[in-house]
C-alpha cells in the first residue's frame, strides 16, 4: 500500500475512487512530464511535488465546486520507477522509487534512521528473476523464488565489507525487525528487559550486572532461567548456581532471545525479614565479643 506521505511526480499513473463523481470515479490517470494531471470536470491541476495526501485534499477542495461533500482516495497504479519496499522499525517505513544506481547505504541514509528499539541487522530480500544477492551468507529459497541475507548494520556502516553495501535492484524488501530481548525479574537491582543487539545471546552473569546486580534478599544458587518451548505456549526451567559461577566452579550459561532470568528470593529473607536479615548479619560479631567478655 503506497504511503500518504509518497511524493507524486512525472509518470506516476494513480488511480482516484471518488464515488461521486463518475467521471473519474475507477480511473487511471497519468501525470505527464511537467508535473501536471488534466481531469474531467476540474481540468488540469499539479500533482508533481505533492504528496498523495495533499494531492487527496486538494482534489476534493476543486470537486466542492461541483459536488457536496466530495470523498476521494488516491492510489498508485504504476511507479514512475520500479519501487523498493522499506518495511519493520525504520523511521520512514514505505514505498520508494528507485531512481537509477543506489546502494544500500544510500536508500538508508535518506530513511532518517531506525526506530529506537530496532535490531542492529538489516535484512534484504530479492526477487529470483533480478537475479540471487551475491554475499556468502546469502539464502535461495526456490519455493518462494526469492534470495535472503542479513547484514550487519555495524559492519554495513563502518565498511567493513564493501561489498554489503548492495546494489538495490527494483522490488528489493528492506527490512529490520524489533531488537530481540532477554528478561530479567526477580530480586535484582533493576527488573526489565535487556536487548540483544548484535549479540546472539548474553551469559546470566552478564543480564544480572546489566540489571544493577542483585538484591540483598536474592538466592545466588537457585537461579532460574525460563526458556520458551517451541511451538507451544510454555516454558522449559532450568536452574543455575550462579554463585559457583562467580567463584569460578561452573561455567557461565548463555541466554537466548525471548529467555526470562528469575532470582528467587532467599528463604532466609522471606521468613525474618529485613530486621531479622540485619541481625543475623551481626551475629557473629555479637557472638564473638561475648566471648571475650
Amino acid at each position: 500500500m503506497i504511503r500518504p506521505d509518497y511524493v507524486l511526480g512525472p509518470n506516476d499513473q494513480i488511480l482516484i475512487r471518488a464515488p461521486l463523481v463518475e467521471e473519474i470515479n475507477e480511473r487511471p490517470f497519468r501525470i505527464d512530464s511537467e508535473g501536471f494531471i488534466t481531469l474531467p470536470i476540474v481540468g488540469r491541476l499539479r500533482a508533481g511535488g505533492l504528496t498523495v495526501q495533499a494531492f487527496e485534499a486538494e482534489l476534493v477542495t476543486r470537486l466542492r465546486e461541483f459536488v457536496v461533500s466530495p470523498q476521494v482516495s488516491i492510489s498508485l497504479v504504476q511507479f514512475r520507477s520500479e519501487p523498493v519496499f522499506v518495511v519493520g522499525a525504520f523511521k520512514s517505513p514505505g514505498i520508494y522509487p528507485l531512481h537509477g544506481r543506489r546502494t544500500l547505504v544510500e536508500m538508508l541514509s535518506s530513511l532518517g534512521g531506525l526506530q529506537p528499539n530496532a535490531s542492529r541487522r538489516i535484512k534484504v530480500t530479492r526477487r529470483a528473476d533480478y537475479g540471487p544477492i551475491n554475499l556468502p551468507n546469502a539464502v535461495v529459497d526456490p519455493e518462494k523464488k526469492v534470495s535472503t541475507v542479513e547484514i550487519s548494520l555495524e559492519s554495513l556502516t563502518q565498511n567493513v565489507n564493501p561489498e554489503e553495501d548492495l546494489v538495490l535492484q527494483s522490488y528489493d524488501i528492506i527490512s529490520v525487525d524489533r531488537a530481540e530481548r532477554v528478561y530479567v525479574s526477580g530480586n535484582v537491582t533493576k527488573v526489565g528487559a535487556i536487548e540483544l543487539a548484535e549479540r546472539d545471546s548474553i551469559s546470566v552473569a552478564q543480564a544480572v550486572t546489566e540489571a544493577g546486580g542483585f538484591s540483598p534478599y536474592a538466592t545466588r544458587d537457585k537461579v532460574r532461567v525460563l526458556r520458551p518451548i517451541l511451538g507451544t505456549s510454555r516454558r522449559a526451567e532450568i536452574v543455575i548456581d550462579l554463585k559457583r559461577v562467580f567463584e569460578g566452579k561452573d561455567v557461565d550459561f548463555p541466554l537466548l532471545p525471548n529467555d526470562v532470568l528469575y532470582v528467587p528470593r532467599s528463604s532466609a529473607a522471606a521468613i525474618l525479614g529485613p530486621t531479622g536479615i540485619a541481625i543475623l548479619t551481626t551475629l557473629p560479631y555479637v557472638v564473638f565479643t561475648a566471648l571475650l567478655q
